[in-house]
């Protein structure tokens, strides 16, 4: 059985079971990844999220042009300043834009854009060239690295199925559905006599620390409590158990969720607004909880799509594009909006143009909120400036 194929068996603890055949138990290893420098939680906006219509740039009457079916009045455009503004269902974004704990990053992308849907997220989740495949995760490698022995919490996915981003060669990451909804996974005592088989120590190594992993889960889970503000809606509940389990001191280093539902190439207006509604309703009360927990500053949320959409509306919505606009709440960020506004007049055959490369703004995360020296997982684009 491949590694991979194993570790979605093992690995991913759907809906709070696991199952795991009872003779696999296995070799220790130390846990407790230091948070000292911070934590990381990536939100992931699946489908190509529009963000000329999340950040609008209201004063650019080629905006209007080209959107004629699609575009946000500028009466309903929440302003920043005199030329851009947010999407009217993200009052509470806009709030933590004011208060000067969200930064946004312009344009973002990478050279030679794939359209595609998997193969750009696979590009975001390696951190690799678009011409280059890769089958372990920037963040898998950098937990390769980081993790002294097998850290079975050292990545955390709340989501239904396993993300490539923590992929690497050993599981230093775990993948839970629903935090409150664990069983006890083992029964009686761990075997940890090494054989002279090493797939099955290997084995034995995996399926023992995903049961750590459970175990250091559902204590963490039981340390803390809910704040009864969060929106009924998946993302709400993503993001109300990574905050438990940070309030109940996980050694989680980074977190990772998604939101899907931003593929908007018919009925637009409609759909994207109740995405983003939404996404705001869960955002703003994860930045209420941290921020009355004394976590802001400790936290940092990253908030990107795989693409943006095309400049022109296709009558109802919008097809694949390319650069869009990335935004980072929490962890001592700035405040501020890095890059220049779109620009709607120079289009590379009807996309706009990135001017940042994503990989630098993950050099960023990697230098300043987690200690670390992207080169050793072949990051080489310069840390992004003006960030933390």
């Amino acid at each position: 059985m491949k590694r991979r194929q194993f570790l979605t068996l093992t690995g991913t603890l759907t809906g709070g079971y696991l199952l795991v055949p009872q003779f696999l138990h296995a070799l220790g290893g130390r846990t407790g990844l230091s948070r000292s420098n911070g934590i990381v939680v990536f939100l992931q906006l699946d489908g190509g999220n529009d963000g000329l219509n999340t950040l609008i740039p209201f004063s650019d009457s080629l905006y209007y042009t080209f959107r004629p079916n699609i575009s946000i009045s500028r009466e309903q455009v929440i302003r920043i300043n005199r030329d851009l503004g947010w999407h009217p269902r993200l009052e509470g974004i806009a709030s933590i834009q004011q208060a000067g704990h969200l930064t946004v990053i312009q344009n973002v992308g990478y050279p030679n854009p794939n359209r595609s849907h998997f193969r750009s997220q696979e590009i975001w989740e390696t951190a690799s060239d678009s011409n280059i495949y890769m089958d372990k995760g920037w963040l898998g490698r950098y937990l390769d690295i980081q993790c002294e022995d097998i850290e079975p919490v050292a990545g955390v996915t709340i989501n239904s199925a396993d993300n490539l981003a923590l992929t690497g060669s050993r599981p230093n990451s775990i993948t839970v559905n629903n935090p409150n909804q664990f069983k006890p996974l083992f029964n009686g005592k761990a075997n940890t006599t090494a054989s002279d088989n090493p797939q099955l120590d290997f084995v034995r190594r995996i399926a023992f620390s995903t049961k750590q992993g459970a175990d250091l889960i559902r204590d963490a889970m039981n340390k803390s409590s809910d704040t009864g503000y969060y929106p009924s809606t998946k993302l709400g509940r993503n993001l109300q158990w990574i905050a438990r389990l940070i309030k109940g001191d996980l050694s989680t280093r980074v977190f990772y969720t998604s939101q899907k539902g931003y593929d908007t190439h018919h009925n637009q207006l409609n759909e994207h607004a109740k995405q983003l509604k939404q996404l705001d309703q869960a955002i703003y009360a994860f930045y209420r909880d941290l921020k009355s927990s004394d976590l802001l500053n400790d936290v940092t949320l990253v908030i990107f799509s795989e693409f943006g959409r095309r400049v022109k509306d296709n009558g109802g919505g919008t097809d694949h594009g390319k650069a869009a606009p990335m935004m980072i709440i929490g962890g001592k960020t700035k405040g501020n909006i890095i890059g220049t506004n779109p620009d709607l007049f120079h289009l590379d055959k009807g996309d706009l143009i990135h001017k940042i490369d994503f990989r630098s703004v993950y050099a960023s995360i990697l230098n300043d909120k987690l200690a670390f020296d992207p080169s050793k997982i072949n990051i080489k684009q310069k840390a992004l400036s003006g960030l933390f």
